[in-house]
This record gives structure tokens, C-alpha cells and sequence, in this order.
């Protein structure tokens, strides 16, 4: 009965623990995860700045703008555009 009980309180203790491993590696991977789409919306709005020079259009580079574009991607640069352009 003993064994029983020890197994049962291992197996519920390896549960736990997985759980609790869980509830550490999902913030960090969504963490990793907008960081990485973050670098990307500001290469994509330094591009869009390189390319609107020629046409005398800038979008700045700011937490909004960079946080929209990492959300989003292209649409969100696309959204980005289309409100300077409304704004303008």
C-alpha cells in the first residue's frame, strides 16, 4: 500500500511540476516572440523611411509605430502608411 502511495504522490508531484514549467516558458517564448516581430517592424518601418525619402514621406520611429508593425507586420506598416497619409 505503500508503494502505491508513493507512486501516486510522484506521479501528482511530476504533474505540478509541469505544469508549473509551463506557466515559466509561455511568457518567455511570447516574450521572445514580440521582441523578434518588434525587430522586424522596425526594419520594415526603416525601409518604408528609406524608401518614402524619395517621396518626401517619413513615418517615425517610435514604441507605437514599432509595437504596430511587430503585431501586425506588412498589414501593420500597410495601417501605419495609410494613417500618415490620412493625417497628412
Amino acid at each position: 500500500m505503500e508503494t502505491a502511495n508513493l507512486i501516486m504522490a510522484a506521479l501528482f508531484f511530476l504533474v505540478i511540476l509541469y505544469i508549473l514549467a509551463q506557466v515559466v516558458v509561455k511568457p518567455v517564448k511570447l516574450l521572445w516572440k514580440l521582441l523578434l516581430n518588434s525587430a522586424v517592424g522596425i526594419v520594415l518601418l526603416m525601409l518604408t523611411n528609406y524608401v518614402g525619402a524619395y517621396f518626401d514621406f517619413s513615418i517615425p520611429i517610435n514604441v507605437i509605430t514599432v509595437l504596430i508593425t511587430g503585431f501586425l507586420g506588412v498589414p501593420g506598416i500597410l495601417l501605419v502608411i495609410c494613417f500618415k497619409l490620412l493625417m497628412m
